[in-house]
């Protein structure tokens, strides 16, 4: 049994498997755990690869092809001859070119240094990524890129430049992606049109090829490369900043420069490597002088032309702005977006959108203005308290509106802000013509000729109670024409043609339509807006665009700076049309310039006077302007050409201008540009004189009232008129009457008033009697904080005022209180008679009586109570003569002094006859002007002369250097305004003195 079961036991033991069969199992299971690594690893990897991209979007071919091709261009700004001006503002200078634009050797050059393989791979080189590996590891001379153009163009548009493995896989993906949907030609355009190639000659970061060649060598056309210069260029995209031969600024960088000579050397032998040269051209090549080749430093337009370039853009930013505007609301008419999101987008679709911008800016005119305004002799000295002394200028087109140049301030570097066309500041008294004169010329309400009472007006006032407005001459001079008034900058005849004549409301809506914007509602309750008490004020722009349409003869253009915006594909989006629009007739016109022009030769701008020098080849006019304390000063003037506006002032209002100097700055700057710009650029001053239109005649009328002379009157004036309106009504202004002075005004005398205190002469008969504005200055001053003495508010003429009330003095029933002190002198051998008034308040007035050699007293001379207390006889010294003074009351009461000049003692006679011995020259009236004596602002002349010249000398209106207070420069240029500063009638902000 033992051996069977050994037996069995022998059998069942299996057969020894052969080596081979082991192997093959071996073998087996291998494959079998390589297919399962492999698939593990795969796997892994497209886990990894799949965690990379998940939040990457799948790019459609229309967003390759759109993003690709989307690049910020650079655009430009240019000046009306068509000169550049310079790039707009961006740290990058960018400009697109087309693939057939690009020569060979550009091509060959960037591909033999970045991707040699770049016509053969699918987007991804692999033999290239591993030659630059091992380049790498073994520190070869010759470092070639691993990326292919494709990768680094994918990365520049898709990706961020950030160096890590995600963003290479991801590169990779979109670089297979890429070349499926692109060709090679838009690739290689595509990324020539967007690698950086460092800084340039103007300090600009340079992007795509075309930008480089400009940038860094001057050339505008690829095809004047050399080889030398290309293989320049296609080195630097791979380290820009490294390899820039221009700094930040544009200078010069030895250092840098060195580094990209030694890449262009690398980048020429890889050309010979790969046959795209030949021996001798890398050899020439090699001896080529880049820097000499280097295009000069120079600098960025915001340096050269910094207000001009902020200026540009804008202006064109607003125009995009508009034009955006008009498409969406036709797109969506109840879209709606903040303008200030609004306009910052159109400043970037002009920064990024390649637009060309020409402007109107002449280079000769702005560069003359410029040359005024930066020269610091021109100014005051910067003061410690004020800051400096700044200024604003603009010069317009009549005919176009078009802005040929501009003064935006002194220093770009302390502020920014355009003063001529940001600023906004009160006018002063070069709102008068916008405001008051033009709109009442062209209604008829006046004409050059016309009479304006330049007496007092009371406004209320909320804080003061009422509010008296002051001329800058702080006097009065009552009836003057109105070519006279604004020749002396008169504040009150302006405020009575705005307040009451135009009327407000007119007056701001008639302002408006010459491009006046910055009117509020608050200045229509302004009663001395007029004269600058406007709530906020104007820009230099909009009121030298006023003043262009009177050059313009009445036809307003809306001043504009850009003519035209051509974008990146050459099409024309904007062109500035001229539209003018004819405000008021070409003969108001005409009057206002005639007005303007004698403002000059006779009126208030006596330093444009003295120091013009073309008065025979360039005719000009123009208005001084200036505000509260010298806040502001203005001078607007123009030719049948150009309008030039100037300002000067501080940055903050409250710093005020001192001095005559300053006080004339405006006519000085105003002068100083105008000579120079009429030097470097006569010829935009063609036109050699005003045109007179038809319709406008020369008539004499009368100097009262501006009517018809009649039999009565015996002042007139000659000046133009528009035949629409001249007058056909006879004079009455002016009228005989008997009265009685008191207090400076005239009245009807009392039924017992003595007839030697009488007068009987012509007198005028105003709008507002004196007596009507004594009534209301009485009833305003109790309410008033502070205001003159009455007499300070008489005009001059007040004693030739026609007597409307009754004298007010009452007999007291009793003889007035003697007078005293009477003292005889003798002045030029004549005898002076002084003494100290009665103290009684019905005194009319006083007698003087003389006695000769101890003769008879007789009376001499008689003078008005409050007219003086002293008597100018004319008795010579030689004479023997002695003097007393009496007395007089309404009632003929008389009381003799107490006194003798001369000591004999007096024996009166009640009504003694004059004596008037020869050689003496009694004071008719007691010093009561004669009659036919010129008044300020009139001039007797024949009303018969036909020869009269319009406006000027002798024989204007106020036309005359010795007329009262008639000085060629009344009041220097004077505080401007009416005295009301910010608390005048209504609130009027700045309002004050004005000239």
């Amino acid at each position: 049994m033992v051996e069977e079961n050994k037996k069995k036991t022998a059998k069942q033991r299996p057969a020894r498997r052969s080596w081979l069969r082991r192997f093959g199992s071996v073998v087996k299971w291998m494959c079998i755990l390589g297919i399962l690594g492999i698939l593990f690893a795969g796997g892994a990897v497209a886990g990894y690869v799949t965690s990379i991209v998940k939040d990457d979007p799948v790019r459609s071919e229309e967003l390759i092809q759109q993003q690709v091709s989307q690049n910020a261009i650079t655009g430009f700004a240019y000046l009306r001859d068509g000169q550049p001006i310079g790039q707009l503002r961006t740290e990058e200078d960018r400009r697109l070119i087309e693939f057939n634009d690009i020569p060979q050797l550009v091509i060959d050059a960037v591909l033999a240094i970045e991707d040699n393989n770049f016509y053969d791979h699918k987007g991804v080189d692999f033999s290239g990524t591993l030659r630059a590996i091992k380049q790498k590891l073994l520190n070869e001379s010759v470092q070639t890129g691993g990326s292919t153009l494709t990768q680094q163009l994918a990365r520049r548009v898709f990706l961020n430049l950030d160096r890590t493995e995600d963003r290479k896989v991801k590169e990779i993906l979109l670089s297979l992606r890429l070349e499926r949907f692109l060709s090679k030609q838009e690739i290689i355009t595509a990324y020539l049109n967007k690698v950086p190639f460092g800084n340039g000659s103007n300090g600009y970061n340079v992007y795509g090829i075309k930008a480089a060649a400009k940038g860094i060598f001057g050339l505008d056309d690829l095809d004047k490369l050399n080889i030398a210069q290309a293989a320049y260029l296609a080195g630097l995209p791979q380290l820009p900043s490294k390899y820039s031969a221009f700094n930040g600024v544009g200078e010069f960088n030895e250092t840098a420069f060195g580094r990209a000579m030694d890449r262009q050397k690398l980048v020429l032998r890889r050309m010979l490597e790969e046959n795209k040269i030949t021996t001798s051209q890398y050899d020439e090549a090699l001896l080529f002088d880049i820097k000499a080749s280097l295009a000069p430093h120079t600098k960025k337009a915001y340096a050269t032309y910094p207000y001009l370039m902020l200026e540009t853009e804008r202006k064109a930013a607003e125009i995009l702005l508009s034009m955006n505007e008009e498409k969406t609301d036709a797109a969506d008419p109840a879209a709606s977006t903040d303008d200030t999101v609004l306009l910052e987008e159109a400043r970037q679709q002009l920064m990024t959108g390649g637009y060309r911008v020409y402007t109107t800016i002449d280079k000769k005119v702005y560069s003359a203005m410029h040359s005024i305004s930066e020269d610091s002799d021109n100014f005051t000295k910067d003061s410690k308290s004020r800051g400096k002394e700044q200024t604003a200028g603009m010069m317009i087109d009549n005919k176009t509106g078009a802005i040929l140049g501009m003064i935006e301030g002194r220093d770009f570097n302390i502020e920014q802000m355009n003063y001529a066309t940001q600023m906004v500041r009160q006018p002063g008294s070069t709102m008068k013509p916008i405001a008051a004169y033009l709109p009442a010329l062209d209604a008829g309400l006046i004409q050059p000729a016309s009479i304006l009472d330049d007496a007092p007006i009371i406004l209320k006032d909320g804080t003061k109670g009422f509010h008296i407005p002051k001329n800058a001459n702080n006097r009065y001079q009552g009836l003057v024409t109105a070519r006279y008034a604004l020749n002396k900058s008169l504040n009150l005849p302006a405020l009575k043609l705005f307040n009451d004549k135009v009327g407000i409301e007119a007056s701001w809506a008639f302002t408006k339509k010459l491009g006046i914007t910055t009117i509020q509602d608050d200045d229509y309750n302004a009663q001395t807006g007029v004269i600058g008490g406007l709530r906020y004020g104007v820009s230099v722009e909009e009121l030298t665009n006023a003043y262009s349409s009177i050059g313009n003869k009445g036809a307003f253009n809306d001043a504009y700076m850009i003519e035209k915006i051509v974008d990146s594909q050459g099409k024309i989006v904007y062109q500035h049309k001229v539209n003018p629009e004819q405000v008021f007739s070409e003969q108001t016109a005409y009057l206002m310039t005639d007005m303007l022009r004698t403002v000059i030769t006779e009126g208030t701008a006596s330093t444009v006077r003295s120091n013009y020098k073309h008065f025979k080849e360039v005719p000009i006019v123009g208005k001084t302007g200036s505000t509260q304390n010298y806040g502001d000063v203005w001078f607007m003037g123009y030719t049948p050409d150009v309008t030039l506006g100037m300002w000067v002032g501080y940055k903050e209002q409250i710093n005020t201008l001192q001095g005559d100097a300053q006080k004339r700055q405006a006519q000085t700057l105003w002068t100083k540009v105008m000579n120079k710009v009429i030097e470097k650029q006569p010829d935009l001053f063609v036109t050699k004189a005003f045109t007179k239109p038809e319709g406008i005649v020369k008539k004499t009328v009368s100097a009262y009232s501006g009517k018809l002379p009649t039999d009565l009157t015996d002042k007139f004036t000659t000046d133009l008129f528009n035949t629409k309106f001249v007058p056909k009504d006879g004079d009455d202004g002016i009228s005989k009457a008997k009265y009685i002075t008191y207090g400076g005004v005239n009245y009807l005398p009392l039924e017992g008033t003595p007839e030697d205190f009488l007068k009987e002469k012509i007198v005028v008969k105003r709008e507002k009697p004196i007596q009507d504005l004594v009534k209301e200055l009485l009833a305003a001053f109790p309410a008033m904080k502070e205001h003159e003495p009455l007499e300070y508010y008489m005009p001059e003429d007040a004693k030739t005022d026609f007597p409307t009330e009754v004298d007010p003095r009452v007999d007291d029933g009793s003889a007035p209180a003697a007078p005293g002190g009477v003292n005889v002198s003798y002045s030029s051998g004549k005898a002076v008679i002084t003494f100290t008034p009665s103290s009684s308040s019905d005194v009319v007035g006083y007698r003087l009586y003389r006695s000769l050699n101890g003769g008879t007293f007789k009376k001499q001379a008689v003078i008005s109570a409050g007219e003086n207390t002293v008597f100018s006889p004319g008795t010579p010294e030689t004479v023997n003569a002695t003097f007393y003074v009496t007395a007089v009351d309404v009632a003929g009461h008389e009381t003799a002094s107490g006194s003798v000049a001369g000591g004999a003692t007096p024996t009166p006679e009640v009504t003694p006859t004059p004596e008037v011995l020869p050689g003496t020259d009694p004071t008719p009236d007691g010093g009561a002007a004669p009659e036919g004596t010129e008044d300020p602002g009139m001039i007797i002349v024949d009303p018969g002369s036909s020869d009269v010249p319009t406006g000027s000398g002798n024989n204007a209106a106020g036309g005359s250097s010795n007329a009262a207070g008639g000085g060629n420069d009344a009041a220097g240029g004077g505080n401007n305004a009416a005295g009301g500063g910010n608390n005048a009638a209504a609130g009027g902000k700045g309002a004050g003195k004005t000239k």
